[in-house]
């Protein structure tokens, strides 16, 4: 599974040959609570027990890179969607790390 910074986000969207997705896996309220977004990147958001029932509304030929909080629910999503035969990458840190690393305006909850 291919882990990216939130640093690295821009980069390897310039890399793929689709434009790909960035997919927020969080709650609701933790998106409204502190969100981000890159113009290279196709925001969707789709909380993680949702996945499975609305797995056809993701693309296969789109990449996908995973996001949440901290790391480990986008991993599981990620590890999901691989086995499901899409392209994913999971966003290491999540948006405490995209704060960090990124845009420090993003609220850190």
């Amino acid at each position: 599974m291919e882990q990216i910074t939130p640093a690295q986000l821009a980069d390897w969207a310039k890399g793929q040959t689709q434009r790909p997705i960035l997919l927020d896996v969080r709650e609701g309220w933790e998106v409204q609570t502190a969100s981000a977004k890159i113009d290279a990147l196709d925001l969707v958001h789709m909380p993680m027990q949702t996945i499975p029932a609305r797995l056809d509304e993701l693309d296969k030929s789109r990449p996908i890179a995973c996001l949440c909080h901290h790391g480990g629910r986008s991993m599981q999503v990620a590890a999901f969607l691989a086995q499901h035969g899409f392209q994913v990458a999971n966003v290491s840190g999540g948006i405490h790390a995209w704060s960090v690393q990124v845009d420090p305006t993003i609220p850190v909850y």
